[in-house]
Formats: structure tokens, C-alpha cells, sequence
């Protein structure tokens, strides 16, 4: 298996995986050699030691790690990084797939999209497993088992590309670019369990709350939408966005409140109850929103933007006070997604750069002590 993913790497990008190398850990960001290329590769790796005062934590402004991602596609409603809590981060670059192993600090090519007009335009993780969905330009939806490299199956059923997709195992709800989210029960012959037409344009985001009650889509007709765990009717449909809300993200410790963010000419993050379908805060961020991730430990959340600000901000919840402005891509970010522990966060960037943030790392002194056995970034078992 290592040796046909050695040649197809070799074809396709001009350098054999056996010999890719991971920087190590330093101080000051060394420069890569010159005239280096290859896909996913780390440009640096960067850790600043904290100086803050026992009043504030230190945060940062650094990213700790960068790596170089060409391919990565310039669409703001396409969902290419997704990091599964097997502590690994799925990156799609146009038609290949690849994994960065967070322990190892290696990479791994998993698959290339055999058509040429054809290309990866979203994936996910299921949780607690080896398997990662993908959905595709030519509208199909793909299970694989990154353990041993197999395609385990390929479902059809929608009419154009499938942007958007989230799990809540069994099911695998995926949205595409005529506005169909169509649930699928992966373990199913006949997979589809039922269709709705759930939004007017593109379905750019889809998030299932952690009780897995419902499911919050947003697209680019600018309206948000909660479904019911069974059901084609919404339960609330916001229409308050006035551009597409591709951001979506469910309260870790607040089952009923979502966090959603729209596009240029929004600008907005909006706080909800689902319960109630109350909208709880609007905030004007200034910019494009295509990201937001909570934080259980600060009670705060982290949003990335594209057009004009391209940095990512922490917000201090309820009150929505900006914590720190965190900058560093040279052009508009287009996803972002949490590590498995909380602690850091991967923002994916229009200028072919994948950066990791320690934006919420816990001071040892106040971690609360897991049950059994490490639990963190570097050695977590899940």
C-alpha cells in the first residue's frame, strides 16, 4: 500500500512520501530550501513561550505551525478541512485528499479523484473512527477507511456538487449546490432515508447538535435552518443573515444555542435559541464570517473572515467582547475547524496555507485531571 501511494504521489506531485520531512519544533521559523515544493508539506513550526501575566493568559499571535496546501480551492462555500477526533486533519486539495497525522507529523495522500473535471468539495470525519466522508464536484458522496486506504462505498443522489456534510452516526446528512440536503444511513443499501429541499441556493454549511436533536444548515440564500433529528419540516428558519451562512456552530456546553456567521455584506455573528428560536446577540465583526469554534474551557469562541480583515478573532461569550485579533494569512480565510482536545484550531486560507493555532491551551496548573491515562493534544485516546 506504501509503495503505490509512494508511486501515485510521485506522479502526481513530484515527490515520493518516503521522503517527506516534518520541521521540528523551534524558536524562530527557519526558511525553506529553495525551489521546495510539495503538497502539504510544513513551512514552519513555531512555539512562543508564554510571557503573559497571571491575570490574562497568553495567547499567541502566532500561528505554531504552517502548512503549505497547494490546491486548495479559492470557494468560499466549500468545506475542505475537517480534524476527527482520531487526531487526525483531513485536508482537500482540488481532486487528492490528504492526512496529517498530528502525532507523527507525517502525511499521508488517501485518495485522488479519478476524472479530471472532477474534484473533492467537502469532508468529514465520523467520530470515534477511521472512516472519512467525501463529497465531490460530480455530485457523489464517498465513505473511506483511512486505516487501510479503501473506498468503502459510493452513494449518489444528488443533481450537483455536495459542499457540505456532518455526521450524526448512523447518518451522514450531506448538502449540494441545488439547495438538497439529503440524509444518508451509511450502513444502508438503499442509503437515502429521505430528501428535503432545505434551501433556495447552495448549501454552504451543515452542523448536527451534540445530542445529535437537530440539524442546522445555512446557504446562500442567506436563511439558517433547524431540522428535527426525523422530519422535512424546519423548526425555525432565520432569515435575519443578509448574505450566505456557511458558519455553524453548536454551544459545547448550551445545547440549545447556536452560533452562526454570514458573509460580505452581513458581516454578523448571530447567538440563538433554538428552543425558544430567539435570537440572543447580533455582533458586526466587519467581516466576511467563515468560521466559528466554541471554547468549553474560556467560555469563548474563535471566528475566521475572509474579505477584508483575513484574521481570526476570540470572542469572550456572553458578552461578545473581543478577547485578541490573530493575523497571518495573506488572503481571506475559507474554513476552520477545532483539534480534538479544544486547545488549538486549523484555519484553512485562500493563500494555499493551512495554519494551527494554540488559541485555548490550559495552564497545568488549573487542567482539571483526566479520569485515566493522558489526555491532550499530543497523546489522547478517544
Amino acid at each position: 500500500m506504501q509503495e503505490e501511494q509512494n508511486a501515485m504521489a510521485m506522479k502526481l506531485n513530484g515527490f515520493d512520501l518516503g521522503d517527506f520531512r516534518i520541521l521540528r519544533h523551534s524558536t524562530k521559523a527557519p526558511q525553506a530550501p529553495e525551489g521546495y515544493q510539495s503538497n502539504l508539506r510544513v513551512l514552519y513550526s513555531q512555539s512562543t513561550p508564554s510571557t503573559g501575566s497571571k491575570q490574562r493568559r497568553h495567547i499567541p499571535t502566532m500561528p505554531e505551525r504552517v502548512l503549505d496546501a497547494p490546491g486548495l480551492i479559492d470557494d468560499f462555500y466549500l468545506n475542505l478541512v475537517d480534524w476527527g477526533d482520531n487526531n487526525r486533519l483531513a485536508v482537500a486539495l482540488a481532486q487528492t485528499v490528504y492526512v496529517w497525522y498530528s502525532a507523527t507529523m507525517s502525511v499521508n495522500m488517501i485518495c485522488q479523484m479519478p476524472a479530471e473535471n472532477d474534484y473533492c468539495s467537502s469532508v468529514a470525519w465520523m467520530k470515534g473512527s477511521n472512516y472519512l466522508a467525501l463529497g465531490t464536484k460530480t455530485a457523489d458522496v464517498q465513505i473511506w477507511d483511512v486505516e487501510v486506504g479503501k473506498r468503502l462505498r459510493t452513494m449518489q443522489g444528488h443533481g450537483a456538487r455536495v459542499g457540505a456534510l456532518s455526521w450524526s452516526p448512523p447518518i451522514l446528512s450531506s448538502g449540494s449546490r441545488f439547495g438538497t440536503i439529503n440524509h444518508h444511513d451509511v450502513r444502508a443499501p438503499e442509503h437515502v432515508q429521505f430528501s428535503v429541499q432545505a434551501h433556495q441556493q447552495e448549501v454552504c454549511g451543515l452542523a448536527w447538535s451534540p445530542s445529535g436533536q437537530y440539524l442546522a444548515s445555512g446557504g446562500n440564500d442567506n436563511a439558517v435552518s433547524i431540522w428535527p433529528s426525523s422530519g422535512s419540516t424546519p423548526v425555525h428558519t432565520f432569515t435575519h443573515h443578509h448574505a450566505a451562512v456557511k458558519a455553524l456552530s453548536w454551544c459545547p456546553w448550551l445545547n440549545n444555542v447556536l452560533a452562526t456567521g454570514g458573509g460580505t455584506i452581513d458581516r454578523h455573528i448571530r447567538i440563538w435559541n433554538v428552543s425558544s428560536g430567539n435570537c440572543l446577540s447580533a455582533t458586526d465583526t466587519g467581516s466576511q464570517v467563515s468560521g466559528i469554534q466554541w471554547s468549553s474551557e474560556y467560555k469563548e469562541m474563535v471566528s475566521s473572515h475572509g474579505f477584508v480583515s483575513n484574521q481570526l478573532v476570540i470572542w469572550k461569550y456572553p458578552m461578545m467582547t473581543k478577547v485578541i485579533e490573530l493575523q497571518g494569512h495573506q488572503s481571506r480565510i475559507l474554513s476552520l475547524c477545532a483539534s480534538p482536545d479544544g486547545t488549538e484550531v486549523v484555519s484553512a486560507g485562500a493563500d494555499e496555507t493551512v495554519r494551527l493555532w494554540r488559541c485555548f491551551a490550559v495552564d497545568a496548573k488549573h487542567r482539571k485531571k483526566p479520569s485515566a491515562g493522558p489526555c491532550g493534544f499530543r497523546a489522547c485516546i478517544r
